[in-house]
C-alpha cells in the first residue's frame, strides 16, 4: 500500500532504463501523472474524455496505465490541465511514447495468454518480488528441465516446439535476477512441491540442488513451509510486487486455472500483507530450509 506524493511533479524514472523495466510500468507512470494533473485541477473524467474525442471510462483506461498513449490526445490533455511549459509537455510526451514500445515479452505472444501479459511487465519493473506456493516451484526458480516438465503436465498435447517457447520465456523471466540492482526475492515454498515428483529423478535433484543455490544468493530468502506447521489458511499461489516507485501501489497477482485476478486496492491487499507476513514467520528459517532441502536430495 502506497500513498502518493504531493504535487504534481514528473515522476522519477531515472533507475527504470537501468532495469529495463519495459513499457508496463511507464504506463502506469505517465496515467499516474496525468490523473494527478486532472484531480489537481478539479477536472472530470467526463471533460478530459470529451477533450480527446472520447469517453470518461477511456480516461480511467490512460490513468490506470491499461492502453497505450496517443501522443495527440496526451498533447490535448496537457493542454486542458494547463501544462504550458514546453519542457514538461516534451518530457512527459517521451516518457508516454517510450512506453508505447514493446516489451522484450511482445515477441511470445504466441504462447502468452492476454491475462498474463500485464504481469510479466510488472515482474520485470519490480523492487521487491514476495512470493508462496503449495503445488510448484515458484517459475522464477525453476530449472529448465524442471519447467519443461511442469509445463507438459498441464498442457501434455501441446506440440513440442510450444513447450520450448514456454520453456524458453520462463527462463528470459529469471534474468531479472541477474541484473546488476536485482530484485528483492522472498519465496515460500511449501514442503509438498519440494517432495512431489515432476519429471524424473534427475530432474527432481537439479531443481533441489538449484534452489540450494539460489538461496544462497543474498538477494534471495527462500523458505520451506513444511508439513510440521499444519495447513496455511489463505492457500496459493500468491505472488506480491512492490515498486521502488512511490507513485506505483503494491499489486497481488492471483494466478487461476484460465485466468488472473490482479488486486491493486488498498484495502483488499492489506489481508495479503497479513499472510504472507505470518507465512513467513510459521515457514523454516532461510538456513534451516536449506538443511531441509539438503535433507530431501539425500532421501532420492
Amino acid at each position: 500500500m502506497r500513498v502518493d506524493r504531493a504535487g504534481t511533479d514528473l515522476p522519477d524514472v531515472s533507475g527504470l532504463a537501468n532495469q529495463q523495466a519495459g513499457p508496463t510500468i511507464l504506463r502506469i507512470l505517465v496515467g499516474a501523472h496525468l490523473r494527478r494533473l486532472r484531480e489537481a485541477r478539479g477536472i472530470s473524467r467526463e471533460k478530459a474524455g470529451y477533450a480527446i474525442r472520447g469517453s470518461h471510462s477511456k480516461i480511467s483506461r490512460l490513468e490506470l496505465g491499461r492502453s497505450s498513449f496517443k501522443l495527440r490526445d496526451i498533447a490535448d490533455l496537457l493542454s486542458l490541465y494547463g501544462i504550458r511549459d514546453e519542457a514538461e509537455r516534451s518530457a512527459l510526451l517521451a516518457l508516454a511514447e517510450q512506453s508505447n514500445e514493446p516489451g522484450w515479452w511482445d515477441e511470445f505472444k504466441d504462447v502468452t495468454p492476454e491475462w498474463f501479459e500485464p504481469f510479466l511487465g510488472l515482474e520485470q519493473g519490480a523492487a521487491v518480488i514476495r512470493g508462496y506456493d503449495v503445488q510448484f516451484v515458484p517459475g522464477l526458480l525453476q530449472t529448465e528441465q524442471y519447467a519443461t516438465s511442469v509445463i507438459r503436465l498441464g498442457h501434455p498435447d501441446l506440440p513440442t516446439a510450444q513447450v520450448e517457447r514456454r520453456v524458453t520465456l520462463r527462463m528470459r523471466r529469471q534474468e531479472i535476477l541477474e541484473r546488476h540492482d536485482p530484485p528483492r526475492l522472498w519465496m515460500i515454498v511449501d514442503e509438498g512441491a519440494l517432495r512431489r515428483q515432476i519429471g524424473d529423478p534427475a530432474t527432481m535433484r537439479g531443481q533441489l540442488k538449484h534452489l540450494t543455490t539460489m538461496a544462497r544468493r543474498p538477494r534471495v530468502t527462500l523458505q520451506v513451509m513444511p508439513f510440521s506447521a499444519g495447513h496455511p489458511l489463505g492457500g496459493g499461489p500468491v505472488t506480491l510486487l512492490r515498486f521502488a516507485e512511490d507513485e506505483l501501489d503494491d499489486v497481488v497477482y492471483l494466478e487461476q486455472l484460465a485466468h488472473a485476478i490482479y488486486v491493486t486496492k488498498a484495502a483488499e491487499l492489506a489481508p495479503y500483507w497479513h499472510f504472507m507476513n505470518q507465512l513467513g514467520v510459521r515457514a523454516l528459517p532461510p538456513d534451516d530450509s536449506v538443511e531441509m532441502i539438503e535433507r530431501i536430495m539425500a532421501e532420492e
